[in-house]
């Protein structure tokens, strides 16, 4: 094989004894190229990661229950295909704010609407808190599953549904304090950034929640209330 290769290179052109500094050479780049694939793979790989926590990788594994703080009342939907499919809510990358629509109706009352439509069949609804008018905050659909509210943001987010007093959708100062204060606690507990936390208008264009449509400087107002960097 070696005399083989002499011939081969006296065809190129190539002297005998330039041949073997060559060959030489070629080992030492063949070396060479372990370390600099290592390197290149690493560099990919950092870059992937750099890519991903710019461009909508999950914030928050979310595959065990957690338990929520004392101050809000878990008063769970059975189990139905129409407000509470028990479907996995495997990552949250945001919280999606609503209003009832519902004048006047308080907390409890929309948490027996979601949960008899398992009779009814009327549509398909739940959020997973209610905020009443007098601050109280109940869980409907535990938070490692989805609920009906924000549409296709239904997979990756948590839903609130907020009650009001009258047509204008302006929340009472209870309701805005609970409000504040749930939203902080998932800001904290899903490590949470300013972007992440949209009115049901910011996903479908839906007039929801419909004064904080109205007055957007109010909605901004909510948003520098909160305690982002908590986690």
């Amino acid at each position: 094989m070696p005399q083989l290769y002499d011939q081969e290179q006296e065809r190129r052109g190539v002297p005998r004894a330039a041949a073997r500094p060559r060959r030489r050479r070629r080992r030492r780049r063949r070396r060479n190229r372990g370390p600099l694939l290592f390197t290149a793979v690493i560099l990919l790989g950092a870059a992937v990661i750099a890519w991903n926590a710019r461009n909508g990788a999950p914030k928050n594994n979310n595959t065990g229950e957690i338990e929520v703080p004392e101050w809000i009342v878990q008063d769970l939907l059975p189990l139905n295909q129409w407000s509470r499919p028990g479907d996995a809510l495997p990552q949250v990358n945001g919280v999606v704010v609503h209003y009832v629509g519902n004048p006047g109706t308080t907390a409890e009352q929309n948490r027996s609407y979601f949960a008899y439509l398992a009779e009814t069949h009327e549509t398909s609804a739940s959020s997973h808190f209610v905020v009443g008018m007098d601050g109280t905050v109940i869980q409907c659909v535990l938070l490692n599953e989805i609920s009906y509210c924000s549409n296709h943001r239904n997979a990756d987010t948590i839903a609130i549904e907020c009650c009001h007093p009258d047509e204008t959708g302006k929340f009472t100062g209870e309701t805005m304090d609970a409000l504040t204060r749930l939203v902080d606690w998932l800001i904290g507990t899903y490590g949470l950034e300013r972007e992440d936390i949209l009115r049901h208008y910011d996903v479908t264009g839906k007039e929801c929640p419909k004064y904080f449509c109205d007055y957007p400087d109010q909605w901004e107002k909510f948003l520098d209330g909160l305690t982002f960097g908590a986690k």
